[in-house]
């Protein structure tokens, strides 16, 4: 098929735009700016720019590009999170997830697209005992403040590519290469530097997403029809009072310190707080039946880094800074 790409130069999407060529796709991605053209050609993929939010150039593009199918990978996360202001932090994201995604599926609509898979999240389950599958309530009932409007963006996003016969994948904790949990990123380097507490026991699920999982998964949606909303995470979902010191101890950092959730509120505030000590994990066996996919990272052991691969990309970013 000929792909279209939107948010071809993220995480997922300079996993995913090699991988589709690599089967045999033809790669179109759509970039906001010029600027990171040179890698996304490099990969293998022809690039237009185009911003997905300035409607009247998207749906020239996408006509121009004439894709078979559209991967809505669109979004704009800082590379350091603040969670107290999470919500300004994600104010772009929220509105590539509504608007964006309107003026995408209209091109797509315009250019007899016939396969969309967007990128959705798979820890904005309603909190509860056990693991949520698709078919679990999202956060519904006191919903923290600054996440309101992320998870109001994700809905908006899910029906809009579930109307026109789309598939979401509910991705989770996003790490590998570029992330926030990779070698080089601000959550490791917070890790490192014993600015991670265990909030309130502790007891938040996580369900962890290897970036190269997350591209997988979509070439399997691509070659499947399976008609909306899947969990697309690893097999050994754990608490954040197992992950988070054995992380700690990888990679050379001190042992996590404990902080009482009201004391932990006035730093983090209540979505810190809910982030650490509240989130659900995610069930991914209906993802792997209908798309039949398996994760080649079973678990967040497998991909996290080590102290070697932190200690390598800190003497390699120096380096780069000396020069």
């Amino acid at each position: 098929m000929r792909v279209l790409v939107a948010g071809a130069s993220g995480v997922i999407g300079s996993r995913l735009v090699p991988l589709l060529t690599a089967v045999g796709h033809d790669v179109v991605a759509l970039a906001r700016s010029p600027r990171r053209t040179a890698a996304l050609e490099a990969a293998g993929a022809d690039v237009t720019v185009a911003d997905a939010l300035d409607r009247d150039p998207l749906l020239a593009a996408v006509r121009q590009a004439a894709p078979d199918a559209v991967v809505n990978l669109l979004t704009a996360i800082p590379s350091d999170v603040n969670p107290r202001r999470l919500a300004k932090d994600f104010a772009l994201t929220n509105r590539l997830r509504t608007e964006g995604t309107r003026n995408l599926m209209e091109a797509a609509r315009v250019a007899g697209v016939r396969r969309i898979v967007a990128q959705g999240l798979a820890y904005g389950y309603q909190p509860g005992a056990g693991l949520a599958n698709e078919d679990a309530p999202l956060w519904h009932s006191a919903t923290p403040r600054q996440f309101a409007p992320v998870l109001a963006a994700l809905i908006s996003l899910e029906e809009q590519t579930v109307t026109v016969g789309g598939t979401v994948l509910r991705f989770g904790h996003l790490y590998g290469p570029g992330s926030a949990y990779a070698a080089d990123g601000a959550f490791t380097a917070q890790v490192r530097a014993g600015k991670v507490p265990l909030v309130g026991g502790g007891n938040a699920v996580f369900s962890f997403t290897h970036a190269d999982d997350a591209a997988s998964a979509i070439v399997a949606a691509l070659d499947r029809v399976a008609v909306g909303v899947l969990n697309v995470v690893d097999d050994e979902p754990a608490s954040l009072h197992t992950w988070l010191p054995e992380f700690a101890a990888r990679i050379g950092a001190p042992a996590p310190k404990d902080a009482p959730a009201a004391l932990a509120r006035l730093a983090v505030g209540g979505w810190g707080v809910a982030f650490m000590n509240r989130l659900r994990g995610a069930d991914n066996a209906r993802a792997r039946l209908a798309l039949n996919w398996r994760p080649g990272y079973t678990s967040w052991r497998d991909g996290l880094p080590t102290a070697d691969a932190v200690d390598t990309q800190a003497g390699a970013s120096g380096a780069r800074r000396a020069a």
